[in-house]
């Protein structure tokens, strides 16, 4: 069975204060029988004055019973302010046996800090190593009530109320504790175990404790938990500054008071790396923190550049790709903090309390981005091989982040030069429509989107009015939506219908997604709205490929969207594409968009049409300016797809700038119709074209009359050009050939071709027209 010491307090009157309960197992007296009696009354026989002031010899005590019992004395002094006795700790024990001496010996000298509390916690016995961590000898802690012995508020609540666990139910505890020790300058993470020490009867008389220094178990599995960490909290983004500041927030204040990441200076830009840079490296601090208000650490401002000295921790770690250590006194320390200090603004040099630092190289793909700085100042230990380790860890973890994000921002680049290489730079002109555009890339991290719009002028003074997006971002996107693009110009230089138009695209599109070079088409997906307004006829024919439609408003209307059938996206097949018809006034504005506009994953596409319609409706100094107020009405703050804008507002070509003569099938007419042509040109003061005009119109009817069939019709434009159309019934195209030297005919498209700007045919519902441009005189 165990024994326990027994214990009283007496103070310098000689008068028992403190009675444990080993003290009354012994003598068979309970503390209020003692407590206040001078302590001579308990004795068998008398004894010196400086019995107790003595730290170790016998005595002798009187049990309850009158029975004389022999103890063993250890008494120790406890000291006022001004460091005289005010009463003394007296621990007595029967005399031991030589096992027992030796486990007492084993208590005191064991590696591990041990104590033993009496069950109101005050100190009964403190080993060596818990001296040396408390920094106190044993004598000025005994009898001391523990909460008075420590400092730390949190470690005193929590060791207290394990404390009182033990002793009120008799059942040890076993818990873990991270407190500092100021007498070893450092912190300490515990395994605590305390456990009752009792009497014969199995009563708890004391509190044992020991407690095992596991600091290197601790910071491991620390290091471990911020990796893990580092896991998910470095690189959400992908922004290259952004992942730098999320190391440095992981790094303080858990393993640093100020941490910098410093980037070679290409990282931050869309080049690759040098090949083999030689000589000095200039980094650029894009983050940077520290624990102390102000940022006192940063040597730099953020953004601004250096270059580290070859034999400096920072150069080394570059030029190593390892982990640097080093330590206040080093002289590759001393010369870094002295360099350090020199280029660092009025307060913010290092004065005191820099102790330890570690430089890590950041690489990634076998590419070295910069270089990380961690530094210790308030932290008391300093960086060692295990945090070398770590350090290397989380660098390669940051630094494959940071690259992720250097390389999206270089596709990014390279995707937004690319589409904006694609779009229209300028619309071309034409006097169908004015025209008002915008384009949005998306304001997430996605990057370029493939939408698209486009402005082709068509023959007969008409245009195209186009906008498609291909669902995607990035390159990919970026180069499908120029193939697509491409692809609508050159369908609308043949001059197709739009539902025709968009059933070619759709071919192509299916096409290219059966070849390996078309995969992403089919992948990605695309819509496309393709409309033609003819402003002599005043008529917009219109035909979607899953594309929303188009509002239309009126002048002195309300906006209203095109009731049209959308076809189905691009590539999908098997279903025919409608064209839609209306007539618009002169002045009316048609918002052509797509999707990212309305739709969003956010927000109801009622709601956001609902305020596309108000947007259009309100009153505007320009088309330049109603399209900047549909952007501010309509759009989300932080969009998460490509918007295109295209706004026009339609003009008419009046009948005083358009002529239209009815052609009887007779060769001998021609003559009369070439004449009525010079007579119009002549009013509108065009006599110059009059030669070429008369051979066109001549050649273009004769041709009609020859080899097309009824009806025949003969039109003069004058637009930006001076435009001449016959159009017959007959749906077959002329085509330019070269007349051998004996032929009799064959030259007349030629001649046209020569002479005109540009000549064309374009199929219509009743037949085809042949069309040749000519600039004006005074163009």
């Amino acid at each position: 069975m165990e024994r326990v010491a027994a214990a009283a307090i007496i103070d310098a009157q000689g008068r028992v204060t403190g009675w444990s309960e080993g003290a009354r197992l012994l003598t068979g007296r309970a503390p209020q029988e003692v407590v206040g009696r001078p302590a001579t009354d308990l004795l068998a026989e008398d004894v010196p004055e400086d019995t107790f002031a003595a730290q170790a010899g016998t005595l002798a005590l009187r049990h309850r019973d009158g029975h004389r019992v022999e103890l063993a004395l250890t008494a120790c002094p406890v000291l006022g302010p001004d460091g005289t006795p005010t009463g003394y700790v007296v621990t007595v024990d029967p005399p031991s046996s030589p096992g027992t001496a030796l486990a007492a010996q084993a208590f005191q000298q064991a590696s591990m800090s041990m104590s033993v509390f009496d069950l109101g916690q005050r100190y009964l016995r403190i080993n060596d190593a818990a001296c040396q961590v408390m920094g106190v000898p044993e004598e000025a802690l005994l009898g001391r009530f523990f909460p008075d012995t420590v400092a730390d508020v949190e470690h005193n609540r929590g060791f207290q109320r394990h404390l009182r666990q033990v002793a009120e139910t008799g059942r040890p505890v076993r818990y873990e504790s991270f407190a500092g020790a100021p007498a070893l300058n450092r912190e300490f993470a515990w395994s605590i175990e305390m456990w009752p020490l009792r009497d014969d009867s199995g009563e708890p008389t004391a509190v044992a404790l020991a407690a095992f220094d596991s600091s290197d178990q601790y910071w491991a599995r620390r290091r471990l938990a911020l990796l893990n960490e580092a896991t998910t909290s470095i690189g959400t983004t992908l922004d290259v500054v952004r992942t730098a500041e999320e190391m440095i927030d992981l790094l303080v204040p858990q393993y640093a008071d100020f941490a910098s990441v410093d980037l070679l200076d290409w990282v931050l830009g869309a080049d690759e790396p040098p090949m083999n840079p030689d000589g000095d490296v200039l980094l650029r601090r894009v983050a940077h923190g520290s624990t102390r208000e102000g940022n006192p650490g940063a040597a730099l401002n953020l953004g601004e550049t250096q270059t580290y000295e070859p034999a400096s921790p920072p150069a080394r770690a570059l030029h190593e790709s390892r982990a640097v250590l080093a330590q206040a006194g080093e002289p590759e320390f001393m010369q870094w903090l002295e360099e350090r200090n020199a280029r660092s603004p009025e307060g913010r040099r290092y004065r005191q309390g820099v102790h330890s630092m570690i430089a890590v190289p950041l690489r990634a793909r076998g590419t070295t981005l910069g270089v990380a700085v961690c530094v210790r100042m308030a932290h008391p230990d300093a960086y060692g091989p295990d945090d070398a380790v770590f350090a290397e860890e989380l660098g390669s973890r940051a630094a494959v982040c940071v690259d992720n994000a250097r390389r999206f921002a270089r596709e990014r680049s390279t995707a937004h030069a690319l589409q904006h290489s694609l779009l229209p730079r300028g619309l071309p002109g034409q006097a169908a429509v004015d025209v008002a555009h915008r384009y949005l890339p998306c304001g997430s991290l996605a990057g370029i989107g493939g939408d698209w719009f486009d402005v082709i002028p068509l023959s007969g003074s008409r245009v195209a009015l186009v906008v498609g997006d291909v669902v995607g971002h990035g390159i990919q996107s970026s180069a499908t939506m120029g193939r697509l693009r491409t692809a609508v110009r050159t369908l609308a230089d043949v001059d197709l219908p739009p539902d025709e138009l968009l059933t070619h695209l759709d071919d192509l599109v299916t096409h290219l997604a059966s070849d390996e070079s078309g995969e992403e088409v089919a992948e990605l997906g695309a819509t496309c709205l393709y409309a033609v307004y003819d402003p002599v006829s005043r008529r917009l024919s219109l035909a979607a490929a899953g594309h929303p439609p188009p509002a239309v408003v009126l002048p002195g209307g309300t906006p209203e969207f095109v009731p049209m059938t959308a076809g189905p996206p691009l590539g999908v097949g098997g279903l025919p594409f409608e064209a839609t018809e209306l007539d618009l006034p002169e002045g009316s504005v048609v918002a052509l968009y797509t999707d990212g506009l309305v739709e969003d994953r956010d927000r109801d596409v009622d709601r956001a049409t609902d305020e596309l319609r108000r947007a259009l409706g309100a009153p505007a100094g320009s088309l330049e300016a109603l399209s900047d107020n549909v952007l501010k009405a309509v759009m989300p703050e932080q969009p998460t797809d490509d918007v295109a804008l295209l706004m026009v507002r339609t003009r008419a070509l009046g009948a005083e700038r358009v002529a239209t003569w009815d052609v009887p099938p007779d060769p001998a007419e021609v003559a009369h119709f070439r004449q009525a042509a010079t007579e119009r040109l002549t009013a509108w003061g065009l006599e110059e074209a009059a030669f070429v005009t008369e051979l066109v119109v001549s050649e273009l009817v004769t041709n009609a009359i020859r080899y097309g069939e009824p009806p025949i019709q003969l039109r003069l434009i004058r637009d930006r050009a001076l435009i001449c159309e016959v159009s017959d019934g007959s749906s077959t195209s002329p085509h330019l050939r070269r007349a051998h030297v004996y032929d009799e005919g064959g030259r007349g498209l030629l001649l046209v071709a020569q002479l005109t700007q540009r000549w064309g045919s374009r199929q219509t519902g009743s037949g085809k027209t042949i069309w040749a441009e000519q600039p004006l005189p005074d163009a």
